[in-house]
């Protein structure tokens, strides 16, 4: 569900000469499925909210998974841990790995292979993801750590 708000013109925090403006509230619709078939909730998008730079989305990767190793090329990604824990593995080859835990934000530039894992049999993992890309999924290339190298430079 979306909502728009408009702003109370007459606001004394309001700046004398911006317009008035509009806030959008979006209650998730059932969940779609990321590129790694894990649980996603699109929150505020292009599509949803009219973004131009930014997109915020509610995560959760089912206990024991772990998703295939990609890159986000183009766009940065900042991920607030909500609930559980994930090591990702990341950087060239895979080589480095990072326990995060609920409570962690985590950011991975663009062009930084990585691959995160939930260390749960048994609880999901739920984590609200941004990104200054304004699509709803994201954009990924898949990355295969055995290649000598698939990064550019």
């Amino acid at each position: 569900m979306i909502k728009h708000t408009s702003a109370n013109p007459s606001d004394p925090c309001e700046p004398f000469d911006q317009k008035s403006t509009e806030i959008t509230v979006v209650r998730p619709d059932p969940q779609i499925l990321t590129y790694h078939q894990f649980p996603y909730f699109v929150g505020l998008s292009a599509n949803t909210a009219g973004a131009k730079g930014i997109s915020m989305n509610l995560m959760i990767i089912p206990p024991g998974a772990i998703a295939e190793p990609h890159v986000h090329p183009e766009h940065e990604t900042a991920i607030y841990l909500l609930k559980g824990r994930v090591e990702v593995r990341y950087g060239n080859h895979l080589k480095h790995c990072q326990v995060c835990e609920a409570g962690d934000f985590v950011f991975t530039p663009p062009g930084v292979p990585h691959q995160p894992r939930n260390l749960s049999a048994t609880e999901p993992v739920y984590m609200l993801t941004a990104r200054n890309d304004p699509d709803e999924q994201e954009k990924i290339v898949f990355y295969d750590p055995t290649l000598e190298s698939q990064l550019r430079h």
